[in-house]
């Protein structure tokens, strides 16, 4: 367990230990010795107001061994009701709150129905039946958020799951949920892409799901994300696109469906040239659907604003800026 000082000198205990081991025991020693240092700096003299009462709320939770869990379904569950027989299940709500907003997901814990802002189930029925399967691989999910793609992959198999994202309320809420599941095998690191090991090599296959159009040079990404990959490995691609048959390119001036950094949103066969141009074979796009209010929506759990407010009231095929409304492709591609 890594010993993490943070601000005003506060010691504060995370579990990566376990899992960097186990990526050392699945042949990722390498990879595992160079991403050791770079969690430690990210947590050196960390300064974040609310990473204690996080923290404090994941203790306050209480103990309970063994329970059981089912990362396969929709819904990922940890325990059921009669786990908690006895203890205040408004205590437990409140502590789960003090994490909020919770954005992916849906979850479950011990009968409590974590209703997540996005249905990222949905992402993932899109996708499961068409990518290699994931059982005894390495894999990589970038931009994971709270690691609710991460606990499917290790559903569907996978010996080793990392997830990175630089968010740390994402990272404390898989903390808080790996209280109970208790899973050296998957983790979610406070890392972003470029503090990953360049051309590391050692996965089967890299996910990079909501992240391109966050980047302002695309090119540079695909390229970042081949570097992950072994030979044959697969990237599985999805962002944000405009439709049309043709090679082109949105680039907002200002903000998209209110965000601020949003730089290119590209047609589907701009996209597909991006990943073909990186040096990827058997490049196809596997699905193509429309961002909905049913899909991405504010809940009890993530009360802040979503797309019901990104998008333009008397049009809804347009965001509240005038372009065009989300829509969102998956592209496959293997490395040579």
């Amino acid at each position: 367990m890594l010993q993490l000082r943070i601000a005003g000198g506060v010691q504060m205990k995370l579990n990566f230990e376990n899992f960097i081991n186990h990526l050392a025991d699945s042949g990722m020693d390498k990879f595992a010795d160079d991403i050791a240092p770079a969690i430690e700096n990210y947590f050196t003299n960390l300064k974040h107001g609310d990473f204690p009462k996080w923290l404090s709320a994941i203790d306050a939770l209480p103990d309970i061994e063994s329970p059981s869990v089912d990362l396969g379904a929709d819904t990922v569950r940890i325990g059921i009701a009669g786990d908690i027989d006895g203890i205040d299940q408004p205590e437990i709500i409140e502590n789960l709150m003090k994490l909020h907003p919770w954005r992916k997901g849906p979850f479950e814990l011990f009968g409590i129905k974590i209703d997540t802002e996005w249905r990222s189930d949905w992402k993932w029925q899109r996708l499961e039946k068409h990518i290699k399967p994931l059982t005894g691989k390495t894999v990589l999910d970038v931009g994971c958020g709270n690691g609710y793609h991460c606990l499917r992959m290790l559903g569907a198999g996978a010996k080793a799951v990392v997830g990175i994202d630089p968010t740390l309320l994402f990272v404390t809420q898989f903390q808080l949920l790996n209280k109970y599941l208790q899973t050296d095998m998957t983790s979610v690191l406070p890392l972003g892409i470029d503090e990953m090991p360049v051309n590391a090599e050692c996965f089967d296959t890299t996910f990079s799901m909501g992240v391109l159009y966050h980047r302002k040079d695309p090119a540079e990404h695909i390229e970042r994300l081949k570097g992950t990959l072994k030979t044959g490995g697969e990237l599985v691609l999805e962002t944000l696109i405009i439709e049309s048959d043709k090679e082109e390119l949105l680039v907002p001036e200002g903000r998209y469906a209110k965000m601020r950094n949003v730089w290119n949103i590209a047609s589907p066969s701009m996209l597909k040239k991006w990943v073909e141009d990186a040096g990827f074979a058997n490049v196809r796009v596997i699905d193509i659907t429309k961002t909905t209010t049913a899909e991405q929506r504010p809940t009890d759990w993530m009360t802040f604003e979503s797309l019901p407010d990104y998008l333009d009231q008397e049009n809804q095929t347009k965001t509240i800026e005038g372009h065009p409304a989300p829509v969102r492709a998956i592209i496959l591609a293997e490395k040579h």
